[in-house]
């Protein structure tokens, strides 16, 4: 069965068992209750609810045009919303805005805009410079702390059109880090990086919950959601949220990806036989 493929993994369940256990934290990371969003009156997101604690990661999936991306968008003000409440560490996000940090889908950014790496991470701290606010040596030095942890320090003053899909997604990273922000969105982190670069991410992730932070990631491997700490299974409206082992069952798949099941039958191939193109 395919939830039982994915989730059966030892050395998968061994990684995450070494990662420390989120929580530690009465108030919640972020509380979604409610959440409805529409575009030209057709409902996208419908009485979504959503709690999450400091140090989760959390997966975020489901079929195209299920509302994955207008989720975090949400969360995050990008998009009106219809109802709903939103909290972050217990606040209004209105009020603690800053507390957040988005790492967009790496196809949406400009990338012929003349920016180097370095200035990319700075971005990260505008939010609390303010609109006239020159950096500091601590900002700068946080900057430069930030590239060394996500491994670019040495790219910092390349030209961001230069950097490969995984490099820029690690500026991305290294930007929400610059941030200081303590619930990180991203939007499909490993579109488009090889197998190696995904691993490099993902312990660059872990490295966040580790330290206390919460990251909602939105993906399409479906391979991988066993080493998160809850999958929220999203098509418009909530299918199923818990942890992978609870959650990633064969009736929840299908509830959530419907009548798409030759994704579903590619992916239970690609475990049973591996990849294509071994890289």
């Amino acid at each position: 069965m395919l939830a039982v493929a994915i989730i059966d993994t030892k050395q998968r369940r061994n990684e995450t068992a070494d990662r420390p256990q989120p929580g530690g934290s009465a108030v919640p990371s972020l509380e979604v209750i409610g959440l409805t969003v529409s575009y030209r009156q057709m409902p996208v997101l419908r009485h979504v609810n959503v709690t999450t604690r400091k140090g989760e990661l959390i997966a975020i999936v489901g079929p195209n045009g299920a509302g994955k991306s207008t989720f975090l968008k949400a969360i995050l003000g990008l998009v009106p919303i219809d109802a709903g409440v939103i909290r972050v560490l217990g606040r209004p996000w209105k009020e603690a805005r800053r507390q957040m940090a988005y790492v967009p889908q790496t196809e949406s950014a400009d990338w012929d805009f003349p920016v180097t790496v370095r200035e990319v991470v700075l971005m990260g701290r505008y939010g609390a410079l303010g609109l006239f606010g020159r950096p500091s040596r601590r900002d700068v030095e946080l900057v430069e702390q930030c590239l060394q942890t996500v491994g670019m320090e040495s790219f910092a003053d390349r030209h961001i059109r230069q950097l490969s899909g995984g490099q820029q997604q690690r500026v991305f990273l290294a930007r929400a880090l610059a941030q200081q922000a303590e619930v990180l969105l991203l939007d499909e982190p490993f579109t488009g990086v090889d197998a190696r670069t995904e691993a490099a991410i993902f312990e660059l992730m872990s490295g966040f919950a580790r330290a206390g932070k919460t990251l909602l990631v939105v993906l399409h491997n479906l391979q991988i959601l066993d080493r998160f700490d809850r999958v929220l299974m999203l098509n418009q409206q909530v299918v199923a949220y818990g942890p992978p082992a609870e959650v990633v069952t064969d009736e929840c798949l299908r509830r959530t990806y419907g009548g798409r099941m030759s994704f579903l039958d590619e992916a239970e191939r690609t475990i049973r036989e591996g990849p294509s193109d071994v890289r």
